[in-house]
């Protein structure tokens, strides 16, 4: 082979090289223009009940979806009202499922004999995040127990569990972007305890288990007249609650499940009143970002609502 032929060989291969590295670089460009994929979050609200003020679920889901939609992240917010989507199809897109109702046996998430669990565990094997606000957190075992624990790591169980209204302290804070930019605060709310976790746990520790990594984000020790009552329902004291004197008691948790999906209970939410504090509406704000796997900004969901606001879609009750 000639000098010169080499040397156009050569020429040639640095040419090609120089072409595809320009393409590379094009290419890369243009996908840096692409806009970032928009999370899909349904939040789905009860049928009314209680006496005003209290379990607002139409109202709540309103307010909150309003602020992530000022949020002005990059984000999608479905909300429905007084129960079950009639066009189920807006789970379909669901990266994120909230579910803010009255629970037990009457809970949107078991009627129809066991068909909307199958469609919520379908939906959560593929990713989907599930999480329950207040009653919502309370089913009843043999119907949705397993399912419960598996979508959001725990629930709250009849005659086991305990919902007093009391002002829990929480003022230590985990480090996880569900906290990031909350506040130590204090809420007076029907904050339920002593859940059924998954693996059995006290549910006060983070813990690698089979179902997943649990940790909980609000955490505060009941009083001994907390534990002794009185109850909202049924009247106590329950000699199993006062066995755990001393112990701290979670009451917003999360999961990062083996599907790749996530979860989260929180058992406040009974007195409408406090999604006006900044802090206790911010952890939720934050929690429903998480659990579509949006990422969470620094100083976290920035959110302020008016007393017009907060006041907005109460239901009509006497």
């Amino acid at each position: 082979m000639t000098s010169l032929l080499l040397n156009r060989i050569v020429r040639y291969t640095l040419l090609l090289f120089g072409f595809s590295l320009a393409g590379m670089l094009q290419l890369n460009d243009a996908r840096s223009d692409e806009p970032i994929a928009r999370k899909r979050i349904v939040l789905i609200a009860g049928r009314p009940s209680h006496p005003p003020r209290m379990h607002e679920f139409n109202a709540g889901v309103q307010l909150l979806a309003g602020c992530l939609k000022e949020s002005g992240l990059p984000i999608e917010v479905d909300f429905v009202l007084n129960g079950w989507p009639k066009d189920e199809s807006i789970l379909e897109k669901a990266d994120a499922i909230v579910f803010y109702m009255d629970g037990g046996g009457g809970h949107e998430a078991v009627q129809e004999s066991g068909r909307r669990l199958q469609m919520i565990d379908r939906l959560a094997a593929k990713g989907v995040g599930i999480g329950c606000m207040h009653y919502a957190v309370e089913i009843v075992p043999d119907q949705a127990g397993k399912e419960f624990k598996k979508w959001i790591g725990g629930h709250y169980e009849h005659m086991f569990s305990c919902n007093p209204i009391w002002s829990p302290e929480f003022n230590q804070l985990p480090e996880h972007p569900i906290t990031r930019g909350v506040e130590s605060f204090s809420a007076k709310d029907e904050w339920y305890f002593n859940m059924r976790f998954v693996n059995d746990l006290p549910g006060a520790a983070s813990a690698k288990t089979p179902q997943g990594l649990f940790v909980p984000i609000l955490v505060a020790g009941p009083s001994d007249a907390v534990r002794n009552g009185p109850y909202v329902y049924p009247p106590g004291p329950y000699p199993h609650i006062q066995e755990n004197k001393g112990r701290a008691e979670a009451m917003l948790w999360s999961i990062e499940r083996p599907d790749g999906g996530r979860g989260f209970g929180f058992t406040g939410g009974h007195f409408h009143d406090n999604w006006g504090n900044d802090s206790f509406r911010k952890l939720i704000l934050n929690a429903c970002l998480w659990l579509a796997k949006a990422e969470v900004p620094t100083q976290g969901v920035a959110s302020s609502i008016s007393p017009d606001q907060l006041n907005a879609n109460l239901d009509p009750k006497k």
